[in-house]
């Protein structure tokens, strides 16, 4: 990824959470979700990121970006652990089903398994069933842990998944 990418990326990201989170998170949040906002914020973490954090891109054949994973030591608060976290996968509402988010998610995994960890963690939406069954198809399972977002004073609860990696 690149800093030029920063906007695209936050199209794909809005448009994913209009998608994939109607239904599961107040709609006045998801309608107020600016790319404009996103892609500055994201620029700022892209310029920040702390060493081992890899932002990926998926691009059609014409160079346009039609995806996004980002992933990178897993976050128990503010310390990191020993085990790899896959922060965000975005693919573009039009695309989804067409393989873009299995080549980011298996890049990721191959990287982390590079990197020489033992686990890959993530965390989803516990009503987003689409997203869960495409997190168990790549070999990830739940693992019991829950725990509340909160989304403009609604507590919208997250599924933490887990799969070991190997070598």
């Amino acid at each position: 990824m690149l800093l030029a990418d920063c906007e695209p990326v936050s199209r794909i990201r809005v448009g994913g959470w209009r998608s994939a989170y109607r239904g599961l998170m107040p709609q006045p949040y998801l309608d107020g979700l600016s790319v404009a906002e996103d892609a500055a914020r994201r620029r700022t973490l892209f310029t920040r990121a702390p060493d081992g954090v890899v932002n990926l891109v998926a691009e059609d054949d014409g160079g346009g970006i039609v995806g996004w994973a980002c992933h990178g030591p897993c976050r128990d608060g503010e310390p990191h652990t020993a085990d790899a976290e896959l922060y965000a996968l975005y693919v573009d509402a039009a695309r989804l089903g067409g393989g873009i988010g299995r080549a980011l998610l298996g890049e990721s995994v191959r990287r982390c398994t590079a990197a020489g960890y033992e686990r890959m963690l993530l965390w989803v939406l516990k009503g987003n069933t689409r997203a869960r069954r495409f997190y168990e198809k790549a070999g990830f399972h739940a693992d019991g842990t829950e725990e509340p977002f909160d989304v403009d004073g609604v507590a919208v609860p997250e599924v933490r998944y887990v799969r070991t990696l190997t070598g």
